[in-house]
């Protein structure tokens, strides 16, 4: 299982190539990134000095693995439990991936804000979801509840951020882990 938030650029790069890297896609599992840091007493690195170090290290991550050049939404890092509370649904109708691919691809290679409800409208459409739907959805009690239940279990199973991949009760955060997931190596 790969859990992801969709604010995450670390995420989007695991999310993008995890298929080709294992030779199978994973079940995707979205979490609120949020809450994870929360739990863990500490916030984003987008906060703090090593910002664009970082940035820079994403940036030539994506070169690397052959990805489109990042292109960086103007108020990144934004508001994701719009977004999140989207994937949960899309999850619900068994069209996480595509929903993920199409919601990073407008995120981080067009630079779309993910808290605008109308671009994950457009983003669910483009995959075969009812994205007139979606805003009603993503204010629904029982999306909103598996959201939370989503997140809390994968706390309570070692995610300490995203993206995480479990396999075989191998806990592996990063996308810089992907191979060693793949060549059944513990990181």
């Amino acid at each position: 299982m790969l859990y992801f938030d969709l604010a995450s650029p670390y995420a989007y790069l695991a999310v993008s190539r995890v298929a080709s890297v294992l030779g199978r896609m994973p079940q995707l599992e979205p979490v609120l990134l949020g809450a994870i840091f929360k739990w863990r007493g500490s916030g984003s690195w987008s906060a703090t000095s090593i910002r664009e170090l970082r940035i820079a290290e994403i940036e030539a991550r994506a070169k690397h693995y052959g990805l489109p050049p990042i292109v960086w939404p103007a108020a990144w890092p934004a508001n994701a439990l719009p977004a999140m509370r989207a994937a949960t649904w899309a999850k619900a109708q068994g069209r996480t991936e595509e929903f993920a691919q199409a919601v990073y691809r407008a995120e981080f290679t067009r630079g779309a804000d993910v808290s605008d409800v109308a671009v994950l409208a457009r983003c669910a459409g483009q995959v075969g979801l009812d994205g007139s739907r979606l805003a009603a959805a993503i204010q629904c009690p029982a999306i909103k509840e598996q959201l939370r239940q989503a997140t809390t279990a994968a706390w309570q199973g070692g995610v300490r951020g995203v993206p995480t991949l479990i396999v075989a009760e191998t806990v592996f955060y990063g996308d810089d882990q992907l191979e060693l997931a793949a060549a059944g190596r513990a990181p």
